[in-house]
């Protein structure tokens, strides 16, 4: 399933669009996390935080599962696996009533989750370095962003609409429509997405899987580094709407318009992006990034009460900052990760990457908000600091990576490069 033994890629077209509907499945889900077991359950707010709290603890050794997978049968079907659990998991959403069958089903949702994020840069890199086109890798990844956040929008806004009158019956339609969408996208891929067999992949030299990694000191930098960008990405979502209630003093529309912009501007700029990435090097981009998350750390510091033009426009051209900083990094970064990976090793290299983002997550709920009770430009001059220290640190990691994993290599010789970076290690 999801293999050409040609060695080509055919269905990038459908790719995109099967991760776009994955992500409006996600999209319709995500503002319900919590309200949707509080509207149709008796299971007390607390007891609801441990179960769904508990259901992403053990998700933790996923990644290290789903990279030895991926390296092993190939990404694409750990791909459509993941989809199909996540809709078994929210079809389940829709039938639970007490604190077990709750852990149950958030449990299939959350495993599904960290097999998708494990396998899917493994699934896009493969699917770049058999495709007879002219997109890079770089660009295969900024397109598929910009095509998840595009759907994690038109979810979100659907899920407003409809669950306004609040009935029973319409949140379940909600899960009822995630399941449908997680079943589709992985439907479409496994019959039209066709990869290099993973066999085909893992011809090079092999590099020992994790116990290699686990020398790799430059790949664990990366990680490190990357957790950094990763917590920074987390925080506009998490902490805006406090912002606006507490230090704006603004109206809660500003907080859905600001977001809404910065979905729309990554959905509209990431393919053009993503098609000059390539001329430049991947640490250049990285560490610009960096510098406008500093710089946007440094505006989200000044934020406080005012007229409503005037916290507007800061804050309209503070997001503008954090938004090319997002479309910048994600293509970026998971292109020289993919690229700086030993190619027989390469789902378990981009698995491991995703634990910056787990571990990001952990964190960054309690980095603001003990971070926030100490003052309330706190969180932006501490993220401002890492940022720059993390341009810094990208860009004294550029000489310890591979030479061709720094810019985009010609498509024949992508290949044959990574094996080549893999072995000057």
């Amino acid at each position: 399933m999801g293999t050409d033994r040609t060695g080509h890629s055919r269905g990038g077209a459908v790719l995109v669009a099967a991760l776009t509907v994955d992500s409006v499945g996600n999209g319709l889900f995500m503002p319900l996390s919590l309200v949707y077991f509080l509207r149709l359950t008796d299971v007390p707010l607390a007891l609801l935080g441990v179960l769904l709290s508990a259901a992403t603890l053990l998700t933790l050794p996923v990644p290290l599962w789903a990279g030895a997978l991926a390296d092993r049968v190939g990404a694409l079907p750990v791909v459509v696996a993941a989809q199909l659990l996540q809709a078994a998991g929210y079809l389940a959403y829709a039938w639970v009533r007490g604190p077990v069958g709750i852990f149950v089903a958030a449990a299939l949702v959350a495993v599904g989750v960290r097999f998708f994020w494990s396998a899917v840069f493994t699934a896009v890199a493969d699917y770049a370095d058999g495709s007879a086109g002219a997109w890079t890798r770089d660009t295969w990844y900024a397109v598929s962003n910009g095509a998840r956040t595009a759907g994690l929008a038109v979810g979100g806004l659907v899920t407003g609409v409809v669950v306004a009158d609040g009935r029973a019956g319409t949140y379940r339609a909600v899960a009822y429509a995630a399941a449908a969408c997680f079943a589709l996208a992985g439907v479409l891929i496994a019959a039209c997405v066709r990869t290099p067999a993973a066999t085909d992949r893992s011809a090079g030299p092999r590099r020992g899987g994790y116990a290699a990694l686990a020398r790799d000191r430059a790949f664990l930098a990366l990680i490190g580094l990357n957790t950094v960008f990763a917590l920074t990405s987390m925080m506009l979502g998490l902490a805006l709407p406090t912002v606006m209630l507490t230090d704006a003093r603004g109206p809660a529309w500003l907080t859905s318009a600001i977001l809404a912009g910065n979905a729309f501007l990554v959905a509209l700029l990431s393919a053009p992006v993503g098609t000059r990435l390539p001329r430049h090097r991947r640490t250049r981009a990285i560490t610009l990034a960096a510098a406008l998350w500093t710089a946007w750390g440094l505006a989200m510091a000044t934020v406080g009460p005012g007229r409503l033009g005037t916290v507007a426009a800061l804050l309209a051209t503070a997001t503008l900052l954090f938004t090319v900083a997002e479309v910048v990094h994600a293509p970026a970064s998971a292109a020289l990760a993919a690229a700086a990976a030993p190619v027989a090793a390469r789902g378990r290299y981009l698995a491991a990457f995703q634990y910056s983002f787990a571990l990001a997550s952990l964190v960054a709920p309690a980095f603001f908000a003990i971070l926030y009770e100490v003052d309330s430009a706190a969180p932006w001059l501490a993220l401002a600091l890492l940022n720059a220290a993390g341009a810094a640190g990208v860009l004294a990691l550029e000489r310890h990576l591979p030479p061709g994993a720094l810019r985009e290599q010609p498509a024949v010789g992508r290949r044959a490069a990574a094996d080549a970076g893999a072995g000057t290690r």
